[in-house]
């Protein structure tokens, strides 16, 4: 198509529909004729919502045509990862336990993206429940990389990653369980945001770990991520852990500069085992770029993070396993029918989950036992504080931290999924973020000798996303990242 306007930013699109040049109908349309297109190739979706995307671009123009005040997202679409409860379109956290479920309300955040004017196109893949980095554990597809589609997209949102990178839509949601939104923005060569635990809703999010969750954007740069999140964020009576507190929009900080702004690089998450030479030079080369602009740098040392995976998982298991116990045959979802609830439980169990979700479980349930609780999951929440205290002390002489984002660039299909350990070192940076309550975003900064994206990853104390956007509008200006996907949208030499 000679205007490719699903690919086009958040703001352009929001400015040439309230100009009457381009009807939110003409976008929702642009947008799925690229789903559709390049599905075959991405796999990146479960649900794709033909008809009611375009019902709701259509009812959105009618209202414009009507007078009618419009939400802030009016002429852009976005893609939902399929752990959000969507009203009447099947929810299905990518596992055959919940194939059919088909939800009869919204997730806060979908609630807010329609009252926003945002066009839902569709559901996207995932590992299932939440649980993997590179989206092979789907019970239905394996998404693959835009840039590379023999490999991974990165995990557990890599349809809502592998989508936005590849120009289908504006913007998508994504949840952060141990980086689940970051390390596919980081592979994918897109921007992540993982939001301070408890400033945007969870409520209708199928729960892996209730207290390492969080929904955060997808975006092609730091001003649509900025724009989204706005619209995210906010206390929700529905959900007990929603932070009751009003916040300065992040469009307005994103021109402040970083003039002073104190940046530590931290030193337990450099490696150098298992870290990619390419993705450690690029990260020094973001930390140079932001000294030049006037920042104060220098390494921190963090000793606790190196526990971070560990106690990670221990955690994170150990709250799948109470959380995933809802699934029982019993109530909604898949049922085995057998001789005795017990036998449908069990059976219902055994078909429905994939094997990484069996083996969190175990896991969990291990940790959780009478003689194994206090060796394991009360040492592992001893961790959990002492990194909080450890971060604290950091932020103290620091205002962001700075990291690589994933240990790697993107992998072969099939090249880890079979070691769980290799797969679960793929977290190693992000997932201090979660287990401290904070929060972190990827920026795209470089490529490797293979063209595949390298992103580096900034860390704020809880509630610092003002600063956190202030340091990335400078990273994405200094990096200057261009890197058209083999599977995409774009023009020739667009960025």
């Amino acid at each position: 198509m000679s205007d490719n306007l699903s690919s086009r930013t958040a703001a352009e699109l929001t400015q040439s529909f309230l100009a009457g040049d381009i009807s939110a109908a003409d976008v929702a349309r642009s947008s799925l004729d690229v789903v559709n297109t390049q599905e075959n190739e991405l796999d990146a979706y479960l649900t794709v919502m033909d008809e009611a995307a375009l019902a709701q671009a259509e009812a959105i123009d009618k209202r414009k045509a009507a007078g009618e005040k419009l939400g802030p997202l009016a002429g852009t679409t976005i893609a939902v990862k399929d752990n959000m409860a969507t009203r009447g379109v099947r929810t299905t956290c990518a596992s055959k336990i919940l194939e059919n479920w088909v939800p009869v309300y919204n997730a806060t955040v979908v609630e807010k993206l329609r009252e926003a004017d945002a066009v839902i196109i569709g559901k996207t893949n995932l590992d299932e429940f939440a649980m993997g980095s590179s989206t092979e554990n789907s019970a239905f597809k394996t998404t693959k990389n835009p840039h590379d589609t023999t490999k991974v997209p990165g995990g557990s949102s890599g349809g809502s990653a592998a989508t936005v990178a590849a120009g289908a839509v504006t913007f998508a949601l994504g949840s952060d369980t141990g980086g689940s939104i970051r390390q596919p923005a980081s592979l994918c060569g897109i921007v992540g945001v993982k939001p301070t635990y408890g400033r945007v809703s969870r409520y209708g999010l199928v729960a892996f770990g209730s207290s390492l969750d969080q929904i955060g954007p997808f975006a092609r740069n730091v001003t649509d991520a900025a724009l989204l999140l706005d619209v995210l964020s906010g206390h929700d009576e529905r959900d007990s852990t929603s932070i009751n507190r009003e916040y300065e929009p992040l469009v307005n900080v994103l021109d402040r500069g970083i003039e002073g702004l104190r940046v530590g690089i931290i030193e337990e998450l450099r490696g150098p085992e298992g870290f990619q030479p390419e993705v450690l030079s690029a990260v020094d080369e973001t930390a140079k770029q932001l000294e030049k602009n006037g920042a104060k740098v220098d390494t921190v040392s963090i000793p606790s993070s190196t526990y971070g995976l560990s106690a990670y998982y221990i955690i994170a298991p150990a709250e799948a396993s109470s959380n995933l116990a809802r699934f029982d045959g019993m109530r909604y979802g898949l049922r085995v029918e057998e001789a005795s609830a017990a036998l449908t439980n069990e059976a219902t169990r055994q078909a429905g989950f994939g094997e990484e979700v069996k083996r969190r479980i175990m896991l969990g349930t291990y940790a959780l036992s009478a003689g194994y609780y206090d060796a394991y999951y009360a040492q592992a929440q001893k961790v959990r504080t002492l990194m909080i205290n450890d971060f604290a002390r950091a932020y103290e002489n620091f205002d962001i931290l700075l990291a690589p984002t994933s240990p790697t660039t993107a992998f072969g299909i099939g090249e880890k999924v079979d070691d769980p350990m290799a797969m679960y070192l793929n977290d190693v940076c992000s997932i201090p973020t979660n287990l401290i309550g904070a929060t972190a975003m990827s920026i795209p900064v470089g490529v490797d000798a293979n063209n595949l994206p390298i992103g580096a990853q900034i860390f704020a104390p809880p509630l610092g996303e003002d600063v956190l956007f202030q340091a990335a509008a400078v990273i994405e200006q200094s990096a200057n990242y261009c890197a058209t996907p083999r599977v995409g949208a774009f023009e020739s030499g667009a960025k």
